[in-house]
């Protein structure tokens, strides 16, 4: 893979449900992010921001067009192709974290590269501590989720998107279920580790003081893209909180 493919490219998607009447979700979408860029996606409800975040997490196909993840064609992918990818090449953050309550913090950070590569080994187990350990949870990482607080667990769900490195995070209302301060030390280690290790997210917010804090801004309406903005000096984030 040349350094030079965008992290992400999505030419002329469309997508469409239902057969006897066709609703039309996507009205060819085209959106591409350079490696290291921290974009936010955003638009009203029925936007289809979650129908494209699906197709670019590559958990629903398009009706038409392409989606290619750093220099890959999606296109031609069979399921097993498609979860092979989605394991290796994209990170995911959720609102509501998704996090298994009974397994310590380290357990679920390990999770998608054990279900990956069947076993769990010594290389899995040390890159899942070190980043827990980056997200400022080196003394909660034996604690099991359900006894984490709310801006703890979702810590988690970052470090578990990040832990194999991939070039493409997606984070959906990744702040939304959290307090002022919680969400303000989410989107700052989002940031730093966009920077850090140039990691490419595409964060889907309606949270404007959010998107603000972002490079670029995308707003969809009706399954378009309405406009594409560049912020030119995004506001610096203080470094979070690592107790």
């Amino acid at each position: 893979m040349a350094d030079s493919s965008p992290a992400l490219v999505v030419e002329a998607v469309v997508k469409e449900y239902g057969t006897t009447v066709r609703t039309r979700a996507l009205d060819g979408v085209d959106l591409t992010l350079v490696p290291g860029e921290l974009t936010a996606l955003v638009g009203p409800s029925g936007s289809g921001k979650s129908t494209l975040l699906n197709i670019i997490g590559l958990l629903d196909r398009p009706t038409s067009g392409r989606v290619a993840i750093a220099g890959n064609d999606t296109s031609s992918l069979d399921e097993r192709g498609l979860t092979a990818m989605r394991a290796r090449m994209l990170g995911f953050i959720f609102q509501f974290h998704h996090l298994l309550p009974a397994f310590t913090a380290l357990e679920n950070v390990m999770l998608p590269a054990w279900g990956d590569r069947g076993m769990p080994s010594k290389q899995m187990r040390t890159a899942s501590e070190d980043i827990l350990r980056a997200v400022g949870l080196a003394d909660r990482m034996h604690y099991r989720t359900s006894n984490l607080s709310g801006g703890q667990q979702q810590r988690v769900a970052v470090a578990r998107a990040l832990v194999h490195r991939p070039p493409l995070v997606l984070a959906d209302e990744p702040t939304g279920n959290l307090d002022t301060a919680s969400s303000g030390e989410v989107f700052a280690l989002m940031r730093r580790f966009n920077r850090e290790l140039g990691t490419t997210f595409l964060v889907v917010t309606h949270d404007r003081s959010i998107a603000d804090r972002c490079d670029r801004v995308v707003e969809l309406v009706d399954g378009r893209v309405q406009s594409d903005r560049r912020i030119s000096a995004p506001t610096d984030d203080a470094q979070p909180n690592r107790g």
